[in-house]
C-alpha cells in the first residue's frame, strides 16, 4: 500500500473536518431500530385483506368443449350448470374507525361481491364509494357494530429517499406480513397513468400486496403499495407506492363526492425535447410545450397561445411536462394562479381561473400513424419531406377537417429529418417557428430565414390524425 504524507496544513485541515463531523453527532437519518416488532403490533389491526369475486358468464372460459360437456353431465342430472366465480384477493387498510377503507381500484375492479377481513378474523360485506382509475385508488365501505382500528396519513413530501419504511399487506393470500425496506427513489414514472410520480422502494411486495399500505417509522402511511417489476411475480426489491400526498386528496374528494374532482387547464402538452428547446429559442429544455389549446377553455380565456411553453404555474417550476398536470389537477377548481409562459423569445404572465376537469380529457399529445401517400402537384421537396397547397382532393383523400389549413405533406423519404420525426403523408404543418403558413413556399421561406440567422432546428407545429403537435426538424447546413 502507498503511504501517503501530508503536511501541517493538511494535517490540520483533517482535524478540523473530524472535529466538524463530531460536533454534528449522530447522522441526522434515523438509523435503523433494532425491531420492528413494537411498530407492526400497533399498525397490523387496521390492515385488512380483501377477497372479490366476480360472476364469469358460461362461455368465457375460452374452452367450450368442456363448457358443453359439463352443461350435458348437469342437465342429465335435472339440475343447471353453477355459474363460475373469479376471486382475487389484495390488501387495504382502515383511514377511519367509521370504516372506509382504502385499496387499489384494480384490486376490487369488476368484483360482484366485495369481502373485507380483518387481523381479529371479522369479516365484512364491502360496497365501493368510488374509485380513480387515473391513479388505480378504491375507497370502500363496510358496518361494523363499533369503531374499527385505523390509521393516519403521513406526508409523503418529506419522505426522503434512504429512509426506511416498512409494508404490510397479504402477500400470496397467507394473512398479514410486514416487510422492511427504505425508500430507494422518489418521482418514478412507470407509464401506468397520466399523474404517475411514484416513491419506489426495496421493501418486499408480492402479489397480495396490492392495496396495502406502506409506512414511515412514526407509523403513518406515506405511500400505498400498487405495482412491482417482476419476470416472475415476486419481489426483486423494485417495488412501487402510490405516495400519500396523492392519494389522500384523491381519497377525501371520493369521500365527499363519490369522485375525483381535478384542475383543469384546457391544453393539450408535450414534453420540451433538446430540439425544441433549441427551436423555441430557449435556454434550458425544460417546460410543458403547449400543442393545443381547448377553445373555451380556462387557458384559452386566459390569452395561452399554440406553441406557448409553460414554464412556471402558481409559484411551482415546470422543470419537466409530467409535473404541469399533476399540479393542475391538485389545484382547487375556481382558483385563479399565474402562469408563466415562454412565448416567442420571451416570458409573459398571465392569469388563468382554473376549471374542473372532465374525466374523459386528456393530458398530452401523443400521435403516430401511416396514411397512404397520394400524389398532387405543386409540391416542394424539403427536410426530407415533399409538401404542396391544400387542395379538396388532398383534404377528401387524407380527410382532414374543414378547419385544417395549412400545408400538406404527400411524401416523406426513407432518411432524412422528416422521416427521423416520424412525419407521414397526411400531416399538415401549419406553423413553422411559430408563423402560420398556407403554402410551400411560406415553409420554405422560414426554413431558410432559420438558417440564416445560424439556428440548426425550426419547429414545425404538426396536424396528425385529429390533434396537434410540435416537432423540431434539423436543418441542413451543408
Amino acid at each position: 500500500m502507498q503511504s501517503m504524507r501530508r503536511t501541517p496544513r493538511a494535517l490540520m485541515a483533517s482535524f478540523a473536518m473530524i472535529a466538524m463531523i463530531a460536533a454534528l453527532g449522530p447522522a441526522s437519518a434515523r438509523e435503523a431500530p433494532a425491531s420492528f416488532a413494537d411498530l407492526a403490533e400497533k399498525l397490523l389491526p387496521a390492515v385488512v385483506n380483501i377477497a372479490t369475486t366476480q360472476v364469469i358468464e358460461r362461455g368465457e372460459t375460452g374452452d367450450q368443449e368442456l363448457e358443453e360437456f359439463f352443461k350435458d353431465f348437469f342437465d342429465r342430472q335435472g339440475r343447471s350448470l353453477p355459474p363460475r366465480q373469479a376471486t382475487s384477493l389484495g390488501s387495504g387498510f382502515v383511514i377511519d374507525p367509521a370504516g372506509f377503507i382504502v385499496t387499489n381500484n384494480h384490486v376490487i375492479a369488476d368484483a360482484d361481491e366485495i369481502k373485507v377481513r380483518l387481523q381479529d378474523d371479522r369479516e365484512f360485506k364491502a360496497t365501493i364509494v368510488g374509485r380513480d382509475t387515473k391513479t388505480d385508488l378504491a375507497l370502500l365501505k363496510v358496518e361494523a357494530p363499533g369503531p374499527l382500528p385505523y390509521l393516519v396519513w403521513g406526508d409523503s413530501d418529506k419522505t426522503r429517499i434512504g429512509d426506511w419504511v416498512i409494508a404490510i399487506g397479504n402477500p400470496f393470500g397467507l394473512g398479514g406480513s410486514v416487510t422492511a425496506g427504505i425508500v430507494s427513489a422518489r418521482q418514478r414514472d412507470i407509464q401506468s397513468g397520466p399523474y404517475d410520480d411514484f416513491l419506489q422502494t426495496d421493501a418486499a411486495i408480492n402479489r397480495g400486496n396490492s392495496g396495502g399500505p406502506m409506512f414511515n417509522m412514526d407509523g403513518e402511511v406515506v405511500g400505498i403499495n400498487t405495482a412491482i417489476i417482476s419476470p416472475s411475480g415476486g419481489s426483486i426489491g423494485i417495488g412501487f407506492a402510490v405516495p400519500s400526498a396523492i392519494a389522500k386528496r384523491v381519497v377525501e374528494q371520493i369521500r365527499q363526492f363519490g369522485h375525483t374532482r381535478r384542475g383543469w387547464l384546457g391544453v393539450r402538452i408535450q414534453s420540451v425535447t433538446d430540439e425544441l428547446a433549441e427551436g423555441l429559442r430557449l435556454k434550458d429544455t425544460k417546460g410543458a410545450l403547449v400543442a393545443n389549446v381547448t377553445p373555451g377553455g380556462p387557458a384559452d380565456k386566459a390569452g395561452i397561445q399554440q406553441g406557448d411553453v409553460v414554464l412556471g404555474f402558481d409559484g411551482q417550476a415546470i422543470d419537466e411536462m409530467r409535473k404541469l398536470p399533476r399540479f393542475v389537477a391538485d389545484t382547487p377548481i375556481d382558483k385563479s394562479v399565474d402562469v408563466v409562459l415562454w412565448r416567442k423569445g420571451s416570458e409573459k404572465t398571465v392569469r388563468v381561473t382554473v376549471g374542473e376537469l372532465d374525466e374523459t380529457e386528456e393530458v398530452s399529445v401523443e400521435a403516430d400513424s401511416e396514411t397512404p401517400a397520394p400524389t398532387a402537384k405543386g409540391q416542394v421537396d424539403l427536410l426530407g419531406m415533399s409538401l404542396s397547397d391544400m387542395s379538396n382532393d388532398l383534404r377528401q383523400r387524407f380527410e382532414l377537417p374543414d378547419d385544417v389549413n395549412g400545408v400538406v405533406i404527400t411524401d416523406v423519404k426513407a432518411e432524412g429529418p422528416a422521416s427521423e420525426k416520424a412525419l407521414t403523408p397526411g400531416d399538415v404543418v401549419v406553423e413553422v417557428d411559430q408563423q402560420a403558413v398556407s403554402t410551400p413556399a411560406d415553409v420554405e421561406r422560414r426554413v431558410n430565414q432559420a438558417k440564416a440567422n445560424g439556428y440548426r432546428v425550426v419547429t414545425m407545429l404538426v396536424y396528425r390524425q385529429g390533434d396537434y403537435q410540435w416537432v423540431a426538424l434539423r436543418i441542413d447546413q451543408g
